[in-house]
């Protein structure tokens, strides 16, 4: 089930996530739980927890209700104003809470974003002995680093900052735009073995780097860099915590982006999202033509749509 450290933990997989006191962050947040319980297979039932920043006052009764009858627990966490405004920190206080709360309970922590729906039994969450990381490169490149180029001043510095060795670098495929580089690693999709501490290290090097004022010319020179850099900086722990042959690709069927699958290039491109384990989604359901537009057929469609009609 786990690693020799581990092996005492009560179940094989706990799933953690993310909600804001807004409608849409309620919204995917139930979309999430509700796709766990129905389509996760025999990991349907694994502990699944939601954390939300501040005292959990501003949460909807209806979304404490309904994750409550799924059960599923909120769990409030402490996070300054000042770092929660900034993008994706929130993220990491509750990747690394979530982490802390699986050391002892299970084998292995999924956090995912919470636009994440699940499609179908997520095996590949069972890491298999001596892997502590699952995970998926990110959509585009974007600000990664291609491989066959030389190390950008952007990336030498997370690498600096994060005490990357340069042996730890590999290659790497993006999600949708095929392309090949440095290990930019997806935040949206984390499979990790609690004990080994990696969210708590993503925490702790985010706050400790993220406004430094050499990161901070490169938020000014371009805003994909401020949006960005929670991925470079876990990218950069992530290298500097684990050696390669420690961690392992998820197939493309993981956290596939929805909203990305008119712009997909690879020859993985799914015909419909049934296909998938997991997607990624940008509130698909904003959309009023949505139903038509999926790339799903109807039973999984009427599926979503009742969830999002309750």
């Amino acid at each position: 089930m786990g690693s020799s450290g581990e092996r005492d933990a009560c179940v094989d997989l706990a799933f953690a996530s993310i909600v804001f006191p807004r409608r849409d962050s309620e919204t995917n947040a139930l979309l999430l739980a509700d796709s766990i319980r129905a389509f996760a297979g025999g990991l349907s039932e694994s502990p699944l927890r939601f954390y939300t920043p501040g005292d959990g006052s501003g949460i909807s009764e209806g979304l404490k209700d309904r994750l409550s009858g799924l059960g599923a627990v909120l769990v409030p966490f402490t996070i300054d104003d000042g770092l929660l405004g900034f993008p994706f920190m929130a993220h990491a206080f509750a990747a690394a809470r979530a982490e802390e709360d699986a050391v002892g309970e299970a084998g292995v922590l999924s956090w995912l974003s919470p636009n994440t729906v699940v499609l179908g039994e997520p095996l590949g969450f069972l890491l298999g002995d001596g892997v502590s990381l699952g995970f998926r490169p990110v959509h585009h490149t974007l600000i990664g680093s291609l491989f066959g180029e030389p190390l950008d001043p952007f990336w030498s510095l997370i690498y600096e900052l994060c005490g990357v060795p340069g042996e730890r670098v590999f290659p790497m495929e993006t999600h949708v735009d095929g392309a090949t580089i440095r290990p930019y690693f997806n935040a949206g999709i984390l499979v990790a073995r609690p004990g080994r501490g990696l969210m708590r290290a993503w925490r702790d090097k985010y706050i400790e780097v993220y406004d430094e004022p050499a990161l901070r010319g490169f938020y000014e020179g371009d805003g994909r860099y401020r949006v960005f850099v929670h991925q470079a900086v876990l990218s950069g722990v992530i290298l500097s915590e684990l050696d390669a042959d420690e961690m392992v690709e998820l197939p493309p069927s993981y956290n596939y982006p929805l909203h990305l699958h008119g712009e997909d290039e690879t020859d993985g491109r799914p015909v419909a999202m049934e296909e998938l384990v997991t997607m990624r989604h940008e509130g698909f359901y904003s959309d009023p033509r949505w139903f038509e537009r999926m790339p799903a057929g109807d039973s999984l469609k009427r599926w979503l749509l009742e969830r999002l009609a309750r």
